[in-house]
């Protein structure tokens, strides 16, 4: 790793800069740190980048005083994520915009790292952020000590005027998720995680299949859709297609297109009731039969002309417009309903954040209404690592198949 040295290579910087520390007991440093040139901006060192990946820094070079780049600093949210999620603990996260035009010249955002560095304990991990932005991550840090820690550095910066936004996860993610809102700038990390994904020519190919397959089920379907919308129309009153907001990928909600299959303005406390059952592991109460117990059957609130195109699944087919408009997926998790989603453990919120949601899956293909939510939940999950190409069309098929046998549906 860089020796301490480093963040001293300028010598104007120091004149500049009196909050920085002298070069004797200089800030450590560490892979891919970043320093700042004289006028007061965020940069990489050319130098730090070259050093070689496996150095370690000093033993006693303490990470709370190392600034991560960005890249860096997402692998640590992940990671503080998952061990939020297995301990129940929170886990908070401020977001510092540095505008140079709003902070005072004899503090700038040199200071503004190295009032950081001393207020954070050693537990907490300061990283670059885009738009001139600097993240601090504090793990087994609730909101109230979050605030603590707010107030604490608007006291230490004096004058100067700062930009600072706060989430603490998952309380942040499930406040925007169950509200249908789009999550707050600050809660982006937290989202922005590094979990396997497609890679870059299979995300491109997965949209163009999403783009060829919608395209030519509209067409194939079209007569079918046509004769079950003059249906729906002419046998109940109320809209044809039924839209309800869903939540898509990173948790940003979207309008979701289904054939109505229920009566006008139907009620959902039955659901609201039935999703939170389920989610807590549990056969609700309505649920249906062995065939399928984690389905609600006898809904009052369905049509005649509903449960048909239920049981045939016909009434998922207008959400091939949510795939050409790109909120939606021919394969990928199902988007959740906001109130679903409000009552989510840590660990269910990846299924929301990690891929776009899909018409079908591997839970519709493999469990469908037969598992629980959980064990749905690693089907998504197990999909999510695993996306490709080959994998979509083997659901797509076997789709075929389950659709045909109207496994599962009720």
């Amino acid at each position: 790793m860089p020796d301490a040295q480093a963040a001293t290579a300028n010598p104007s910087l120091t004149e500049r800069s009196p909050l920085l520390p002298p070069a004797s007991d200089a800030m450590p440093s560490h892979e891919g740190a970043t320093v700042l040139n004289v006028a007061g901006r965020l940069r990489p060192s050319r130098r730090l980048r070259a050093v070689e990946r496996d150095r370690q820094p000093p033993p006693d070079a303490g990470r709370a005083r190392t600034t991560l780049p960005s890249n860096d600093f997402l692998k640590d949210v992940t990671r503080e994520t998952r061990r939020a999620e297995r301990s129940h603990t929170p886990l908070s996260l401020l977001v510092f915009r540095i505008d140079d035009t709003r902070l005072d010249d004899a503090f700038g955002a040199d200071g503004l790292l190295e009032l950081l560095h001393r207020t954070t304990r050693a537990t907490d991990i300061i990283g670059l952020q885009q738009d001139r932005a600097v993240a601090v991550l504090c793990p087994d840090t609730d909101e109230t000590g979050m605030q603590a820690f707010m107030d604490k550095v608007r006291t230490q910066c004096g004058s100067a005027t700062l930009d600072v936004e706060a989430a603490t996860y998952p309380d942040a993610l499930f406040e925007s998720l169950g509200n249908g809102t789009r999550p707050r700038p600050a809660a982006a990390p937290f989202i922005a995680r590094d979990g396997a994904r497609p890679s870059n020519g299979t995300y491109a190919a997965k949209r163009l299949l999403d783009i060829v397959g919608a395209s030519l089920a509209l067409i194939f379907f079209a007569p079918l859709m046509l004769v079950v919308a003059l249906v729906i129309a002419t046998t109940s009153q109320g809209e044809v297609i039924f839209r309800q907001t869903r939540l898509g990928k990173g948790g940003v909600p979207f309008t979701f297109y289904k054939f109505r299959s229920m009566i006008p303005r139907a009620d959902d406390a039955i659901h609201r009731a039935y999703v939170a059952s389920l989610i807590k592991d549990a056969v609700p109460a309505g649920a249906a039969g062995s065939g399928a117990p984690y389905k609600l059957q006898h809904d009052p609130r369905v049509t005649w002309i509903g449960r048909l195109i239920r049981k045939t699944s016909i009434d998922e087919l207008p959400q091939l417009f949510n795939v050409l408009k790109g909120e939606m997926s021919l394969v990928g998790p199902r988007p959740p309903i906001p109130y679903e989603a409000a009552q989510y453990q840590p660990w269910h919120l990846r299924r929301v954040l990690d891929l776009k949601p899909g018409i079908t899956g591997l839970w519709q293909v493999e469990g469908r209404s037969r598992v629980t939510f959980n064990d749905m939940v690693r089907m998504d999950l197990r999909y999510c690592r695993e996306c490709s190409l080959a994998l979509d069309i083997r659901i797509l098929l076997r789709t075929v198949l389950v659709v045909a046998r109207c496994e599962g549906a009720v």
